[in-house]
C-alpha cells in the first residue's frame, strides 16, 4: 500500500514539532520580570529604609551591573562600595555623607573618584528613574556599608523635590581635593601686582578655562616659571593631581579657588594638562 505524500509530510511534520517541543523543555527556563515596584511609605523607618535600598541596589537600581561589594582585587569597572558608609563622611570636604550620596546619584559626574571615568547615569532619569523617596532608601543603604544610617523619611536629600543643593563651597575646586593625589610642591605666592580677579559666582554655566585663565590673570605668575612653575611643566600631571593643585593654590589672586565650581575646575584642569607646548 502506498502512503499519500500528504501523510508523509504530515508525519514529518508532527514528529519534528515534538522532538523540537522535547528538547525546548530539556533547556532550563528563566522568567524575566519587569522591576519590582517598589512600596514606600511615609512611616518606614531607618531599618527599613535600609533593607529597601539594599532591593533596588541589587533590583531596579541596577548598581551591581558596574559596582562591586566587597570585592579586593581588580579590575574594577566602577568603585567597589564596601566601606562606602565610612568615606562619604570625608570624600568631599564640606559635604556630609547624606550631601555627598545625593550628589553622587543625583549628579554623578560633579566628582569622579581617582583612576576611574565617568560613566555612571543620572539615576533619578530614565532609563532606571528612581524616585526621590527610592533615592531616600538607596542613601540610607549605602551608608549602612561601613557606617552609620541615618536617613528617615523627613530626611531632607539634597537635590530632591523641593530641596536645595549641598553647600556652595563644597561645590567649589576645594571639594576635589579629597581622594586626588598631593599637589606637586615649591608654587610661590602670586606677584606683587598681579591683577585681582572679582570672585565669581559658584551658580550658572561654567565659565570657559581660557576666560578663567585670563580673569584671573594666572599668566602672570606660571607663563615664564616665575615665581610658579609654568603651565608646560605641569602640564604632565593627572587630571586629579591638577584638580587637587588648583584647590590648594596659595595666595591666588582674587581667591579664585574658592569661586570657581567644580565642573570649572574639571575644565582647567583638561586645559593645563594640554599645555605641553607653553604657556596659556
Amino acid at each position: 500500500m502506498k502512503v499519500p505524500i500528504v501523510l508523509k509530510i504530515g508525519a514529518v511534520a508532527v514528529l519534528a514539532t515534538g522532538f523540537y517541543t522535547y528538547v525546548g523543555q530539556l533547556v532550563p527556563q528563566k522568567e524575566v520580570q519587569p522591576p519590582q515596584e517598589t512600596k514606600m511609605s511615609a512611616t518606614m523607618t531607618t531599618a527599613d529604609l535600609v533593607n529597601t535600598g539594599k532591593s533596588i541596589v541589587e533590583g531596579k537600581g541596577s548598581c551591581l551591573t558596574c559596582h562591586t561589594i566587597g570585592k579586593t582585587s581588580g579590575p574594577f569597572r566602577f568603585p567597589d562600595l564596601a566601606g562606602v558608609g565610612s568615606r562619604a563622611t570625608t570624600r568631599i570636604p564640606g559635604m556630609n555623607d547624606i550631601q555627598y550620596f545625593a550628589d553622587t546619584l543625583y549628579h554623578p559626574n560633579d566628582f569622579i573618584v581617582p583612576g576611574f571615568s565617568p560613566g555612571m547615569p543620572t539615576i533619578n532619569k530614565p532609563p532606571i528613574g528612581l524616585t526621590d523617596d527610592e533615592i531616600r532608601a538607596v542613601i540610607a543603604y549605602l551608608q549602612s556599608l561601613g557606617g552609620t544610617p541615618s536617613v528617615t523619611m523627613q530626611t531632607v536629600i539634597p537635590y530632591a523635590a523641593g530641596a536645595a543643593a549641598p553647600p556652595a563651597g563644597a561645590a567649589s575646586a576645594q571639594t576635589a581635593a579629597a581622594a586626588a593625589p598631593a599637589p606637586a610642591t615649591g608654587a610661590a605666592p602670586a606677584a606683587a601686582g598681579a591683577v585681582t580677579a572679582p570672585a565669581a559666582a559658584t551658580t550658572g554655566a561654567p565659565r570657559a578655562a581660557d576666560a578663567l585663565v585670563s580673569q584671573y590673570a594666572c599668566a602672570n605668575c606660571h607663563a615664564g616659571g616665575k615665581p610658579a612653575a609654568p603651565f608646560a611643566k605641569i602640564a604632565g600631571k593627572g587630571e586629579g593631581q591638577l584638580i587637587a593643585g588648583l584647590a590648594a593654590h596659595p595666595a591666588t589672586p582674587g581667591g579664585f579657588e574658592s569661586a570657581i565650581t567644580l565642573a570649572e575646575a574639571r575644565s582647567l584642569a583638561k586645559y593645563l594638562a594640554s599645555q605641553k607646548g607653553g604657556g596659556a
